[in-house]
């Protein structure tokens, strides 16, 4: 049941462009969504820094309506439940939430009966993003969150919160394109860029079966700790001489979470055998590197996307994770230090993720 709320919504707000670089300012949230019987309220415990949080505080994906508070893979307690939630969710429960707080879910949206609920095109992201009355949506870099329950997720109890915080994006973020795309014994999978992503491509994937996992990145910088992870194989792409030449015809699937105009995306698709997939999470504030259609032709292979995966398959990848007993490599910094993590994030020092713990809520 609902109970009365004697909390605020404050946390670690962007107020423009600067606060990318560590400026946020801790405050109250200003248009908080009304609480609804479908709704759940999140004491967050601990939240995971994603690029997109970076994309957002800085204006990169377009204008950001200042001030936004960031942060979407979202771990703690439920304290208010609604009386028309969904999956049982009661008080006390610990929950996630990712990337996405709402869609339509209407009966005659073909995505969201679809269990395509993140294609929705009345999708409302889980901050800097705008409900349908007017309010806004509000991120984890906080004290609390609300959050409509179909987007609310059971966390397994095999799985540790700074772990589990992390999967609810950029864990899916690989998950999905992997299991989407027949990742498992008799397949050899490629991860293009090794870092908070791409470090999830590579646990997945070993973890999916699948018979070979290659580490695909631009300097040596990286081989041990991608190798320590479970990569079969290692591909430094600036160091290793003729490297598209000495491994085309190589892969089945490759999945690219690298995001630059500059990257060898023709060579990448060399590494393909005839009728591979290549698909692209990443995504630059530029653009793609040119290619031709020859890349695509002559082997008849399969370029495409994939964005986050729907509540379903989040909860699938939770239990998949549990069971395998999936460990992703964290670097915890209390929420108070909100800034600094965000500076380090930008600086490249994390292996591989980062998870904020509010301390206070424990």
């Amino acid at each position: 049941m609902s109970q009365s709320q004697d909390y605020k919504f404050e946390g670690w707000l962007g107020k423009d462009k600067s606060s990318a670089e560590g400026n946020m300012v801790w405050g109250e949230f200003p248009k908080v969504k009304p609480f609804e019987e479908t709704d759940v309220d999140i004491q967050i415990t601990h939240c995971g820094i994603c690029g997109s949080d970076l994309h957002t505080l800085s204006s990169g994906w377009g204008p950001t309506p200042y001030p936004c508070c960031v942060g979407h893979e979202i771990i703690g307690k439920a304290v208010r439940v609604g009386s028309k939630v969904e999956k049982g969710i009661k008080v006390g429960d610990r929950v996630g939430v990712g990337a996405q707080n709402s869609s339509c879910l209407k009966p005659d949206c073909e995505e969201c009966s679809a269990g395509l609920e993140q294609h929705c095109q009345h999708s409302v992201n889980t901050f800097a993003d705008q409900y349908p009355d007017g309010s806004y949506s509000y991120g984890g870099y906080a004290d609390y969150h609300r959050c409509p329950s179909h987007f609310v997720m059971k966390i397994p109890d095999g799985l540790a919160s700074e772990d589990a915080a992390p999967m609810l994006c950029g864990g899916v973020t690989l998950y999905s394109p992997l299991k989407n795309n027949g990742c498992g014994p008799g397949k050899k999978v490629g991860i293009v860029g090794v870092g908070g992503l791409g470090h999830f491509g590579v646990l997945f994937a070993k973890a999916l079966g699948a018979d070979k996992v290659v580490g695909i990145s631009r300097s040596n910088e990286k081989r041990d700790d991608v190798l320590k992870l479970g990569a079969d194989e290692y591909i430094a792409t600036s160091e290793d001489k003729d490297w598209a030449t000495h491994h085309a015809r190589s892969l089945d699937l490759i999945v690219c979470t690298v995001s630059s105009p500059k990257m060898p995306l023709m060579e990448y698709l060399q590494l393909l055998k005839v009728k591979g997939t290549f698909i692209q999470v990443g995504a630059p504030e530029d653009k793609l590197p040119d290619m031709t259609a020859f890349a695509f032709i002559g082997k008849g292979v399969t370029f495409g996307g994939s964005m986050i995966g729907p509540p379903w398959q989040i909860e699938e990848m939770l239990k998949f994770a549990a069971e395998k007993k999936i460990k992703p490599w964290i670097n915890t910094y209390p929420m108070k230090d909100a800034n600094k993590a965000i500076q380090d994030f930008n600086a490249g020092k994390p292996r591989f993720r980062i998870t904020l713990v509010n301390e206070k809520h424990l």
